[in-house]
């Protein structure tokens, strides 16, 4: 496990006393500043270890600050002493000594009295925030506010006040976001920038921003979010200070979390620059780990190795330095480096034994353990059953954590602990010990609120029911864990640096073991195939918001009779040990059927069918393996499809069978694609269930590229091709020159066509930054085309119907690769897309184009029986007949 920094949306509560206050009349307390800089320890998934550290702007008292009263004095050692609590993780403490503030500032003797009241209650909030104490928080932060807004305090008015107001309001705004009222957390938040403004504080001003763009990105604005970032970035070019160090690195951090990864190493890289001109070694230290975690993402682990050494080598303290040793070795462990990763082991070891018990010294701990944990696992004998012995050192280090959580009154780490702790139970199959531990963690994160990390105990608990046997207890826990994601999809997209690398472990399985429970046995319920199929409706969904870095993708349950009745929807369902289908036919309950083959099987299978359609193979293993996919998939639903006289297949993939051609599947006799028009569609939620609008005056917006380009070759048929889909249809053709974003941009402005036809090089593959198509001179992403194409839908055009995609291929090696054809088809905004697995001769793709478009034109042919008719014309000709020709066709989305 990678480890995390805080959220980093309240910037600007870092800064919280970034001003003095007044200075002290004692002797001894003369050079004290109220400077207190808070870290809002907002709802974490994984609690694991800072990589921020608190942004400390200090500024310099001013030359005849007023005198303070005796209990103004005894409310700055008190909130002095808190801060240091607090900074250290020891929230339970300070709040203590706030509280005591908040008694002492009560005697009001002057408006310094008053503020510095008004001052205790909002840092009060923070620490019964960071405690999730929600309630007394809330009344804390409402009793300062309260006291800051009242008409009838003289000094209201003042600077000082209005100051304090802001940051109060800030505190405020992270008290409303954690509790999920994020509209009103932004509205607070800009009220709070508003204020800063008229103060002419920059730094609060900027730090409110960020906080909005935390709230917008919440929402799903994501647009707005990231000009409101771009905007507070470009203002802190010019600012080479450690404020503009620290905040540049929160903004490298938040841009690694969103997903943009060259412009967090880039803006990091730039933090590291400005650290390293100042000489401030925590703050360089700061930035090594993020940089170490981004190239982690980026799979550079040689690069992140190097950054976590140089973090390690440079921190100030030993939490910093154990942050970035502890990183280290989770990397290590990953690339299999065992005796590096003991090597330093040993050196974590007598540093954790000399930490004071703090938040951040529990979740280093409780990571180093987990490391640990694998370290101790894979260098154990290999015995039939499992032992216990070489994990104890490791059960003892957690209960020693958990007895520190305890002692700080930390029921979030205490949570974090306990499930940890019963994972390692998990791991000895001790399965009553582990679920006890699981519950108790459980409840202590309900009662936080915290659904990010209460989604992993419900999880963990149903692994645990399954296993002693309580089938219907563990698909209760299952499934509340996925209602919990479903309703976090935008934080664990947004908010969470391990989501994108960890999705495929720690997501993605929940999905998967639930459908395995659903679908288990001879007899299954309707319920439980009906709730199957919302699981892998879901989990694709899951997906997509994964892969776009956004939950920018919202679900319509659609029910296949009202979408067409003439069209079956298959759900395989590549599971362990088996390949599971679903069959939905209009009017009829779902069924269900299974093969006994482990997902290792099916991905061979896959793999072994896709090289066999290259014509150099011989056409006997060729069709052998396409008849063993037919066999799995098809054959058992053969007699019902016939009985429903279906006339289309529409699949919902999963796994490695999205890149299969499924038209090629062979019965023996026939392909697939002689029986049946054959669509692929992300899910039925997705679907807008529409048929395609008027023929008689369907219009085409052509583009492409004839000649190389930027190391692509030259498709010379795109010119036959465009001609005569020209000659077919109303076209608008922009090819080689004309074919840029810019004349894209216009024409998508300026012409309400229903079909746009892009005869170029493209790639599709998992990672959406990899997804690209080929304009004559740059690359045209995902989101450029999404963007390209919205500035239609805002000038109140009609959806394009159709986007066809004749000449793309998904990235080579990667199985995964067909979620950038969904992504690109989804996103894009167009109802259809038409496109190819892999590039094609493009020759034989301008017969196809041509002879899908005359089919498309013929009253009565949807979309999908208009390419069987291509297909199949292909197929009949000697010259193409090879399913290498007509097989990579692919319709995705809206087949009608």
């Amino acid at each position: 496990m990678r480890l995390r920094k805080p959220n980093w949306i309240a910037f600007c509560n870092r800064a919280l006393l970034q001003r003095k206050t007044t200075r002290i009349r004692s002797p001894r307390y003369r050079q004290l500043w109220l400077t207190i800089f808070s870290v809002l320890v907002m709802a974490i998934a994984l609690p694991s270890i800072a990589t921020d550290r608190p942004i400390q702007p200090w500024r310099k008292a001013s030359a005849n600050p007023p005198a303070l009263s005796q209990s103004a004095t005894d409310t700055a050692f008190l909130l002095h002493q808190g801060k240091q609590r607090y900074e250290s993780g020891q929230f339970a403490e300070a709040a203590e000594l706030w509280q005591q503030a908040v008694i002492s500032s009560q005697i009001i003797n002057s408006q310094n009295d008053r503020l510095n009241h008004a001052i205790s209650l909002n840092y009060l909030s923070l620490a019964q925030q960071a405690l999730g104490k929600w309630d007394a928080a809330s009344q804390a932060i409402d009793s300062s506010l309260t006291l800051l807004q009242s008409n009838l305090s003289p000094e209201a008015k003042l600077p000082e006040a209005k100051l304090i107001l802001a940051q109060a309001l800030n505190t405020q705004g992270s008290l409303q976001f954690a509790r999920g009222q994020t509209e009103t957390a932004l509205e607070i938040w800009q009220r709070a920038e508003r204020t800063y403004t008229e103060l002419g504080d920059r730094f609060g001003t900027w730090g409110s921003q960020l906080n909005q763009a935390q709230a917008l990105q919440a929402l799903g604005l994501f647009q707005k979010a990231q000009a409101l970032l771009e905007q507070v970035n470009q203002q802190l070019q010019a600012q080479p200070s450690a404020l503009a160090a620290a905040t540049l690195r929160s903004l490298g951090s938040l841009w690694q979390e969103m997903g943009n990864l060259s412009a967090a190493q880039n803006v990091l890289q730039q933090s590291l620059a400005i650290a390293q001109q100042l000489h401030l070694p925590a703050e360089i230290s700061a930035v090594q780990i993020n940089l170490g975690n981004t190239r982690r993402v980026l799979n550079q682990p040689e690069a992140a190795l190097q950054s976590y050494q140089q973090a390690a080598e440079i921190a100030p303290g030993a939490i910093a330095r154990l942050e970035a040793q502890v990183n280290q070795l989770s990397l290590l462990l990953d690339l299999k480096r065992q005796s590096a990763a003991q090597e330093l082991i040993e050196q974590i070891q007598p540093q954790l034994d000399l930490l004071t018990p703090s938040r951040k010294g529990i979740y280093i701990q409780v990571n180093f353990a987990i490391s640990w944990g694998k370290f101790l696992a894979s260098n154990a004998p290999q015995r039939s059953q499992p032992q216990h012995n070489h994990l104890l050192p490791v059960a003892r280090h957690l209960t020693t954590a958990l007895q520190q959580a305890r002692t700080l009154r930390d029921s979030r780490a205490e949570s974090y602990v306990l499930g940890e702790l019963a994972a390692l139970y998990e791991q000895t199959h001790q399965w009553q010990e582990a679920q006890q531990l699981t519950q108790q963690a459980l409840l202590i994160a309900q009662s936080l609120n915290a659904p990010e990390i209460t989604y992993r105990w419900q999880w963990q608990l149903g692994r645990l029911q399954k296993q002693q046997g309580d089938r219907s207890s563990a698909i209760a826990a299952y499934t509340d864990a996925m209602h919990l994601l479903k309703s976090l999809r935008s934080d664990l997209v947004t908010n969470n640096q391990n989501v994108q690398f960890s999705f495929q472990d720690k997501i993605e399985p929940i999905y998967r073991e639930l459908i395995n429970l659903l679908v288990e046995g001879d007899r299954l319920s309707q319920a439980d195939l009906k709730q199957a199929r919302e699981v892998i409706e879901a989990l694709q969904l899951a997906e997509l918001n994964n892969f776009f870095r956004s939950a920018c993708l919202d679900a319509h349950p659609s029910q296949i009779d009202q979408v067409d009745p003439t069209a079956a929807v298959l759900y395989p369902i590549v599971l362990v040990e088996r390949l599971t289908v679903i069959l939905s036919l209009p009017e009829q309950p779902l069924t269900a059927y299974s093969s006994p083959i482990s997902r290792q099987q099916v991905e061979t299978v896959s793999e072994n069918m896709l090289e066999s359609l290259n014509p150099l193979f011989a056409d006997s293993e060729r069709l052998r393996l396409s008849q063993q996919m037919y066999e799995w998939l098809i054959r058992p639903a053969e007699t019902a499809l016939k009985q429903s006289d279906i006339k289309t297949l529409v699949f919902v993939l999963d796994g490695s069978l999205r890149n299969l051609p499924l038209a090629a599947l062979f019965d023996g006799k026939q392909y697939l694609v002689e029986q049946y028009s054959i669509a692929i569609t992300p899910g039925l939620q997705l679907l807008e269930p529409r048929s395609l609008t008027s023929k008689q005056r369907l219009e085409v917006l052509i583009g492409g590229i004839t000649e190389a380009r930027q190391g692509f070759v030259a498709l010379p048929g795109v010119a036959q091709e465009s001609d005569q889909i020209a000659s077919e249809l109303t076209a608008n053709v922009l090819l080689n020159q004309k074919f840029t974003y810019r004349n894209l941009q216009h024409q998508a402005q300026e012409t309400a066509f229903p079909l746009v036809h892009l005869a170029t090089h493209g790639q599709f593959s998992s990672e959406s930054s990899d997804t690209f198509l080929l304009t004559w001179d740059d690359r045209l992403t995902i989101e450029e085309l999404r963007e390209l194409l919205r500035s239609r839908a805002e000038s109140n055009a009609a959806p394009i119907e159709l986007l066809v995609l004749s000449a793309c291929q998904t990235a080579e090696g990667d199985q995964r690769a067909t979620l950038g054809l969904a992504g690109l088809a989804v996103r894009s905004g167009a109802r259809s897309t038409l496109a190819t697995l892999w590039s094609v001769n493009d020759e034989s793709t301008a017969k196809l184009m041509v002879q899908f478009y005359q089919a498309l034109t013929q009253p009565g042919l949807n979309k999908s029986q208009a390419l069987r008719q291509a297909q199949l014309a292909l197929l009949k000709n000697s010259q193409y007949a090879h399913p290498y020709y007509w097989a990579p066709f692919i319709l995705v989305g809206n087949w009608l």
